[in-house]
């Protein structure tokens, strides 16, 4: 379902994925002439702490690769203190290897397995129906030396 919806609201999922994850000020920047930001809000931690976080959202089927990472990481230099690039496709190893090289703003990565979990737990668009599945077993040998 993600894979066909428009960049825009995909754009718009995210803001509010990350709204329900905790974030404040969640706000959609992408537009022509972003610069690989698509959207910027505001992680606090306890209360304490508060972390700048620009987010890149990419619609892919295959895989994201290490140039759309620097290319991302480029564009939040000296804006944000983290970054967030989420996919519904995956990452390559080299991409994954920049997000968290030495000396650079790192930045947290989500996949499309990841995404759809993070959906499901925070009940953004999924509506989870549980069941208890319950086997009885006779123990044959119990009730014939009864």
């Amino acid at each position: 379902m993600l894979k066909s919806i428009s960049p825009d609201a995909f754009e718009r999922l995210t803001k509010r994925l990350l709204r329900e994850a905790g974030f404040e000020q969640v706000e959609v920047t992408g537009k022509s002439g972003d610069e690989g930001i698509d959207g910027k809000g505001i992680a606090k931690i306890n209360g304490i702490m508060s972390f700048h976080v620009y987010f890149q959202c990419k619609r892919y089927k295959g895989s994201v690769g290490s140039k759309e990472i620097r290319d991302f990481r480029g564009a939040m230099v000296g804006r944000a203190d983290k970054g967030i690039f989420l996919t519904t496709g995956n990452f390559t190893r080299d991409a994954v290897k920049e997000s968290i090289r030495d000396g650079a703003p790192p930045i947290d990565l989500i996949d499309g397995d990841h995404l759809a979990n993070m959906l499901k737990d925070l009940r953004v668009g999924i509506e989870v129906k549980e069941k208890i599945v319950e086997d009885v077993i006779v123990n044959d040998d119990f009730f014939l030396k009864i």
